[in-house]
This record gives structure tokens, C-alpha cells and sequence, in this order.
């Protein structure tokens, strides 16, 4: 039993019959909460009084309490961090398939780039064979 139960079972009860009725109702024992055990990284030291140990016990337990909000933080920035991983790990996927997708896409106007060009050459060799069969056509008619 912790110092704080047993001060409780020891506090005297000098009340009045009035003054019980008017308690009971106030705070209903179903509500009353049991004091949650210390943490076994602390201990009384002998000499305290049993202030000193309540308000040690109180204090200790708020703390504890707060250290659970923090570790259950802890728990929740962890579970972020996997989702980030995975987001990431979609990212970088994505990114591959962009790549590729780009690379064929510059492959495409490559291909494209040559055609022009290959149609351009063919272009102006028809019109430099053509511009030699007029000059052909026209000296052989002159010559005739």
C-alpha cells in the first residue's frame, strides 16, 4: 500500500451525519480514482515526513503522467515517419517512371528531328536535280 493510501486510511473521520449525506452526494465513491502505483525509478528516503512524501508521491505521478503523453508523441511522430518512408519510397518510384517516360519522350523528338531533316535533304536534292534537268533541258533545245 502506498504512503498516500495509508494516510487516507488513517485520516480521522469526525463528520456529522448531515456532513456525510451532503459528501456522498457531492463526490460519489464510483468516481473516485485509485491512486496509480509509483514508478519503480523512485523511492521514499527515510526522515520524510508524510507531507514531503505525499507531495513527492503527487508531483512524481504528474510527471509520469506526462511522460506517457510524450512517448505516446513519440509513438505517433514514429508512425509519421513510416508513412513518409513509404510516401517517399512512392515518390521515388514515380520519379523513375518520369525519367523513363521522359527519355522516351526526347527519343521521340530525336526520331522526329531526323525525319525533318532527312525529308529537308531528300527536298533539296529533288530541287537541285530538278533545277539541273531544266538547265540540261533548256542548253539541249538551245543546242538544237
Amino acid at each position: 500500500m502506498s504512503v498516500s493510501a495509508e494516510v487516507l486510511a488513517r485520516a480521522p473521520m469526525e463528520t456529522t451525519e448531515g456532513e456525510i449525506d451532503t459528501v456522498s452526494t457531492q463526490r460519489p465513491r464510483s468516481n473516485i480514482r485509485p491512486l496509480s502505483p509509483m514508478p519503480d525509478y523512485v523511492e521514499h528516503r527515510n526522515g520524510v515526513n508524510e507531507v514531503g512524501k505525499l507531495s513527492a508521491e503527487a508531483v512524481v505521478r504528474e510527471y509520469e503522467a506526462a511522460v506517457k503523453e510524450i512517448e505516446a508523441l513519440g509513438t505517433e511522430l514514429q508512425l509519421a515517419a513510416k508513412n513518409c518512408e513509404v510516401m517517399v519510397a512512392g515518390v521515388h518510384d514515380m520519379i523513375a517512371e518520369i525519367k523513363e517516360f521522359a527519355a522516351g519522350y526526347r527519343d521521340q523528338g530525336k526520331r522526329f528531328f531526323l525525319q525533318i531533316e532527312a525529308v529537308s535533304l531528300m527536298t533539296t536534292e529533288v530541287r537541285n536535280t530538278c533545277e539541273a534537268l531544266k538547265k540540261k533541258i533548256a542548253t539541249d533545245t538551245l543546242s538544237n
